[in-house]
């Protein structure tokens, strides 16, 4: 009796102070005896004594529930719930049958999809409470329907005011916060509203950025292939590309030309802003419960292996394990986007400066793991531009256009961007992988074209 009333009370706190019942049934004393049990809720009461009589009231007025006999004669229960879904679907269903309505019940169920079904006699205490609850959830269906209206407003709005986002910094900075206040709200009433904050947020950042300085994208595929190249698990999965989506969320008030600074050259002031900007992003996250989890992987992916990181100075198993995966990919990126070195690097000499730091800023083992990825899957794993092809050296062909710099593992620059491949360059450039320890071949980027595509077929 105790577990009724507590469930009672918490469903009429979550219920509309008002709302409007019909109730169907040709036995006029079924009726009254449901008037007479609903009679001190704050609720509008009204009847119909036919399938046809509750039609015409639904067609002339809005109710927000109807609860239904399973047997009366013309319209039934189900065929009356059944018609109700298909013009009124927001409107509640419940059906009223007797123990041996086995029949009526399923049907119900299959064509009026009924929100619950209750057995005469019923209890008067649970039939109100069963009332509540039913109108507890149309009213949070109805709030979430509101709330997603909300977001993909406040979704459109944030994307007009990219495009002054530069002059704006400190303006943006707390409409961000006004945005993760409004998203924690909308997260315990959509419950995964989250992933579409993530999308918003990533989108931001790429906004801040040159065209061909944009990280988030290459590092979110990366860590996803990684996550499931290691079979990790689906909740530290769903975490970690969140993380990934958003690790630069904390440079937003940042000035532009620290933007495009690689990481290594920046001066005293520069270089204390740049090592908290993990801790930024989480402090923007932590008002999401749902986000708490991807908030403590960004503020430690800038831990380093032998314990001088920032911001806690961790030091090997007391990083997080999605932390260390995110640096990984996250410093893989930048390598080649130029973002922690004075120049671009080739993705092999990436991987080579992997290897080099492995004990040092990377956990050994993970990142042991993370070049056998990128060593086995190929390059596309950390490519996501669909108008790019990317390519070994005996899958060239003549006549295709490179679409980034190519440079030797000494650094040297062999071709440049917008170069066309001829026979004799392929054939240069096999000369040069020959002499390339380990035994590993160059990684080309070229644009598509449709003869490209019959090539590769």
């Amino acid at each position: 009796m105790v577990e009724l009333l507590n469930k009672s009370r918490d469903a009429q706190e979550r219920a509309p102070k008002s709302s409007k019942l019909l109730l169907v049934d040709d036995e006029e004393n079924i009726l009254r005896s449901l008037q007479r049990v609903l009679r001190r809720e704050p609720w509008e009461l009204t009847t119909a004594s036919s399938g046809e009589d509750a039609l015409a009231a639904m067609a002339a007025e809005k109710f927000d529930l109807v609860i239904s006999d399973a047997r009366m004669p013309g319209i039934d229960g189900p065929t009356l719930l059944a018609e109700i879904r298909r013009k009124y679907p927001w409107c509640i269903r419940i059906l009223l049958t007797g123990h041996a309505d086995i029949t009526s019940t399923v049907k119900a169920i299959n064509d009026g999809q009924i929100y619950r079904y209750i057995s005469k006699p019923w209890d008067d205490d649970e039939l109100r409470l069963i009332i509540r609850q039913a109108l507890a959830f149309q009213y949070s269906e109805r709030r979430r329907l509101a709330l997603e209206k909300l977001v993909r407003k406040q979704n459109k709005e944030l994307k007009q005011l990219n495009e002054s986002l530069q002059d704006k910094v400190s303006e943006r900075t707390a409409e961000l916060k006004q945005i993760a206040d409004m998203l924690d709200l909308a997260y315990k009433e959509l419950r995964r509203g989250y992933v579409t904050a993530t999308e918003v947020f990533s989108s931001l950042i790429s906004k801040r950025l040159p065209v061909d300085l944009r990280p988030n994208t290459k590092v979110i595929t990366l860590v996803k292939a990684f996550a499931e190249f290691i079979d990790l698990g689906e909740e530290q999965h769903q975490n970690l590309a969140m993380a990934a989506a958003l690790y630069n969320l904390g440079k937003l008030s940042w000035q532009d030309d620290l933007f495009k600074a690689p990481s290594d050259l920046l001066d005293k002031n520069q270089r204390l802003e740049y090592l908290n900007y993990p801790v930024a992003g989480e402090q923007l996250l932590m008002a999401l419960e749902p986000l708490k989890e991807t908030a403590l992987i960004i503020r430690h992916h800038q831990e380093k292996w032998n314990g001088y990181g920032t911001p806690d100075r961790l030091g090997g198993a007391h990083i997080p394990l999605e932390s260390r995966i995110l640096k990984l990919a996250v410093d893989f990126v930048e390598f080649q986007l130029g973002l922690i070195l004075e120049r671009k690097v080739s993705r092999d000499n990436a991987i080579e400066l992997l290897k080099r730091y492995r004990e040092r800023l990377y956990d050994p083992e993970l990142t042991d793991r993370f070049i056998a990825m990128l060593l086995e899957l190929a390059p596309d794993v950390e490519h996501a531009d669909p108008s790019i092809l990317v390519l070994d050296t005996l899958r060239l062909k003549p006549g295709m256009i490179l679409a980034r710099n190519h440079y030797a593992a000494s650094g040297m620059l062999l071709l440049n961007e917008g170069k066309e491949l001829t026979a004799f360059l392929i054939e240069k450039l096999a000369a040069f992988e020959k002499g390339k320890p380990g035994g590993h071949r160059y990684t080309l980027y070229v644009h598509k074209s449709e003869q490209d595509m019959e090539n590769l077929a």
